[in-house]
């Protein structure tokens, strides 16, 4: 028996359900500073100096300006009960992600994990933005901060999530276009993608 699909009013309800309250937070972003200027700075301090190497690491004053500062690598959908890994390598082409949408299970924690790379200068204030639209209609919105980081050459970062559960019911159940975003203090977008997601009653049905 094929199950019914929320009408409008339905989905709008769910957003509504969904929509966090913004705060107005007086946030100034400081002014950024090159790498190189910060290793100068007290350069005659040797207490300070080997503060900064352990903030920062032993990093060339000067990377590759051919590639991007922060490079986005992937993207994991962390849940202890999936049977095969959710997996989105976002290096290559992004176009099929729509098309071919992860499977999650009703009802099951999980987390977001997404992997990336500093390559050049310091970036102050990443953040990652997730919006969930079914049939046209937003449905959910969420903001993580994700800090600030130095580059490191060969390193890749994680950023986890906190735990959440998935949609369950009926109501819930059908697939989602999810739009991610990947920006900082300077609203540079990093990334942009969208991806598709499957929300079923049990793994495979």
């Amino acid at each position: 028996m094929a199950e019914q699909e929320p009408t409008a009013e339905e989905l709008a309800a769910l957003a509504a359900a969904n929509e966090e309250v913004e705060g107005s937070v007086n946030y100034k972003a400081p002014a950024q500073k090159s790498l190189q200027e910060i290793q100068q700075l007290d350069a005659d301090d040797e207490s300070l100096r080997k503060y900064k190497e352990t903030l920062l690491g032993q990093v060339a004053a000067v990377g590759d300006p051919t590639i991007p500062n922060v490079q986005v690598t992937r993207m994991t959908l962390l849940c202890e009960t999936a049977p095969n890994p959710l997996v989105l390598d976002l290096t290559g082409d992004l176009e099929n992600f729509r098309k071919n949408p992860m499977v999650l299970k009703e009802g099951v924690e999980y987390r977001v994990k997404i992997n990336f790379k500093v390559n050049n200068e310091i970036v102050s204030g990443l953040k990652y933005f997730q919006q969930s639209f079914r049939k046209g209609i937003k449905v959910d919105k969420t903001e993580y901060m994700v800090g600030s980081y130095g580059p490191k050459a060969d390193h890749e970062y994680e950023f986890l999530t906190p735990m959440e559960e998935s949609p369950k019911g009926m109501m819930a159940r059908g697939t989602y276009n999810v739009k991610s975003k990947f920006t900082d203090d300077d609203k540079h977008d990093h990334l942009s993608w969208e991806w598709g997601l499957t929300i079923k009653k049990e793994w495979k049905d």
